[in-house]
């Protein structure tokens, strides 16, 4: 009896030294998830809470859920503390339910009612949300933190508004002059909420699938967001040139690039080259290969997690472990590759 108890309490332990492990770390963690050109972001901090950025598409199997769950569970959490649901596009939010009954969900932030209702099968998954989310739910607007214990996460973009006054070292923006605008966007993708994660002297940048004329509101006349050290490189790498303003992505002048992408969606070869022409980049790294694009518009193969054909996929993740001084290293999960960017 005392050897099975001491047996128990040793497990126990181990378990809880597991659950505990990124608050012990003095890192931040960001995963990337492969949705298979969906959106999922994981962000844990040292004090072991948790953001959750988007949740993949609904699959009959549930894949998308399944892996943000087996995500969750390495980086040691039991929960998902935040969950910032960016539009009402079924691969930003259909994997919402799935999740919520392998684990708990404790708070939902988004930016208000979608506006797209009318097909049923966005009605169903509005409302599928809106139960989902009753009671624990917080509309944010630009400005606005979420309440993340361990580093800061500021609204910089909800609903179609953007920031009023630069943050992060903003302020003018001479690639302004002579930049172009699009046709308004009617669709949920332009009211995307938009998050700027701060730890030390790092900056991530996650904006959804944030389209061009509300990119351009954020970068002119003044880059409200400031220069920043990784970017996810928005609407899956600037999809359908629907996003990727280049006064905004040239402004941002980040040091990395992350394309949360599929391998039919996202990061064509004209915005491959829109991210080659940010000033001193370091390094892109995919989600997938893009099968849209040759070898010449995709990265170099040790930094893409994903290189087979969907049907061949096996879920691989990227990750970025963070330390408060700036300097980052991100890890391919398929083949444990592995770069440092230090600290500037």
């Amino acid at each position: 009896m005392r050897r099975a108890m001491a047996r128990s309490l040793c497990v126990a332990v181990v378990l809880a030294a597991t659950v505990v492990l990124p608050a012990q770390s003095g890192q931040l963690a960001i995963y990337w998830i492969d949705v298979e050109g969906g959106a999922a972001t994981l962000i844990v901090t040292p004090a072991g809470q948790s953001l959750l950025i988007d949740t993949g598409n609904a699959t009959p199997d549930d894949r998308d859920a399944k892996r943000i769950h087996e995500a969750a569970l390495q980086a040691g959490l039991k929960k998902i503390d935040l969950l910032v649901t960016t539009h009402f596009h079924g691969d930003h939010v259909g994997g919402a339910a799935a999740l919520a009954k392998l684990m708990p969900i404790e708070r939902f932030f988004d930016h208000g009612d979608s506006i797209e209702t009318q097909n049923p099968q966005d009605a169903e998954r509005w409302e599928s949300y809106k139960a989902l989310s009753a009671g624990k739910r917080t509309i944010v607007k630009p400005g606005g933190r979420i309440p993340l214990r361990g580093a800061e996460a500021v609204v910089v973009s909800s609903n179609g508004a953007v920031l009023a006054r630069p943050i992060n070292g903003g302020g003018p923006n001479p690639l302004c002059q002579g930049a172009a605008r699009k046709d308004p966007d009617a669709t949920e993708n332009a009211r995307s909420v938009g998050v700027l994660v701060t730890y030390g002297k790092f900056t991530f940048l996650d904006l959804g699938d944030l389209t061009w004329n509300t990119e351009m509101d954020l970068a002119c006349p003044e880059n409200k967001v400031g220069a920043v050290s990784l970017f996810q490189a928005t609407h899956h790498g600037f999809y359908r040139d629907n996003s990727g303003a280049p006064a905004h992505v040239m402004a941002l002048r980040p040091r990395v690039v992350v394309v949360n992408n599929g391998p039919h969606k996202g990061l064509h070869a004209g915005a491959w080259e829109t991210i080659q022409k940010i000033p001193r980049l370091e390094g892109v790294w995919q989600v997938h290969l893009s099968l849209d694009a040759d070898k010449n518009h995709n990265t170099g193969d040790e930094m893409i997690a994903n290189p087979e054909p969907t049907n061949e996929c096996k879920g691989k993740s990227l990750k970025a472990s963070v330390a408060p001084s700036g300097a980052f290293t991100l890890t391919n999960s398929r083949n444990a590759f592995s770069k440092t960017y230090a600290a500037r």
